[in-house]
């Protein structure tokens, strides 16, 4: 996949968002769209194999927990829709829910563990700002195929994440830690090094800001920004079919080779913003969403939504995705 920094493009998406923000899922997506489709970013929920979790709260029962921890128990974990989650939790799947009101919160302990069922799972919530590599995969198929301009499009990447743009600082965007165990050979040194790598603010005070390299290129990093209203990308061309390749990840400039090279699985931030040369759909993966949102035609909204292989139902214009839109699961 090539792939070009290109930051003048985006104009006509500046027209069609709201500014100042209203509220709805237009301070971010655009309108003018014929329809829309929300896609919903898996949960997770997890259980112990064999044994229930131990009572709670953790601090009436800290005996109980220290014993099942030192147990090392076997615990299952799977991705799980949230229809599935309202399904087990007895609550209400619709276009507008929101997660914390799809989990009942009122049942939460502050503090504690997330939500259990009556079959021992405990859930969790899905990954806000980004969409699952392999969900995003198998929306690429539908959106390829609703365009005349597949091989040639826009993506845009939010510029907050902190391990994506180089920057003027006093510490690195991230540092990656190896434990070990002193007395070995060359242990004592690396602990004594990793512990002078660990500073204090008052230390950081007096240190003078340097070039911090992030995953991409210091010349993207230095370069300009795709601008939108109270938010700003880079912003790149390419051929944007390559998105429903399984490995899309490992052919993207913003691959993080980084971590790779300490042993981390090979990875990606996904796409803030997708969208087509053609302008027929947008794709926006908010950063504080924990869905993501689908404008474009008829035909491909509703090809969204009767695929089995995504959780996504259609969506009004003007909705809002605030937490405390969820009105029917208040």
């Amino acid at each position: 996949m090539e792939w070009e920094s290109d930051n003048t493009a985006g104009a006509w998406l500046r027209e069609r968002v709201d500014e100042p923000w209203r509220g709805t899922m237009h301070d971010v997506v655009p309108r003018g769209f014929p329809a829309y489709a929300r896609v919903f970013h898996p949960g997770f929920r997890d259980r112990p194999v064999g044994q229930p979790w131990p009572p709670l709260p953790y601090r009436a029962h800290e005996r109980e927990w220290e014993a099942f921890q030192n147990s090392s128990p076997e615990i299952d974990t799977e991705n799980v829709t949230w229809a599935e989650t309202a399904h087990a939790l007895g609550t209400q799947m619709h276009s507008g829910a929101q997660w914390q009101r799809l989990v009942a919160p009122g049942v939460i302990v502050e503090n504690e563990d997330g939500p259990r069922d009556t079959d021992g799972w405990r859930y969790s919530s899905p990954v806000v700002g980004e969409l699952d590599p392999a969900v995003l995969s198998q929306l690429t198929h539908h959106l390829a195929a609703h365009t005349t301009t597949p091989g040639a499009g826009y993506v845009a990447l939010w510029e907050g994440w902190g391990d994506l743009m180089g920057h003027m600082g006093v510490t690195p965007s991230r540092t990656f830690f190896a434990m070990s165990n002193a007395g070995e050979s060359g242990g004592d040194r690396h602990d004594e090094m990793l512990a002078r790598s660990i500073t204090s603010p008052i230390d950081d005070s007096f240190r003078k800001p340097r070039w911090q390299p992030g995953i991409l290129s210091d010349e993207i990093s230095q370069s300009g920004r795709f601008h939108l209203p109270d938010r700003d990308y880079v912003l790149f061309r390419g051929d944007i079919s390559a998105f429903a390749e399984p490995d899309w990840f490992e052919n993207v400039p913003w691959r993080d080779l980084e971590a790779e090279s300490n042993g981390f699985a090979p990875s990606a931030h996904s796409p803030s913003l997708i969208w087509p040369a053609d302008h027929s759909w947008v794709v926006v993966s908010e950063v504080d969403f924990d869905s993501t949102i689908v404008a474009g035609s008829s035909a491909l909204i509703q090809a969204v939504c009767a695929d089995p292989d995504l959780e996504a139902r259609a969506i009004a214009e003007g909705s809002s995705l605030q937490w405390d839109a969820d009105e029917l699961n208040a």
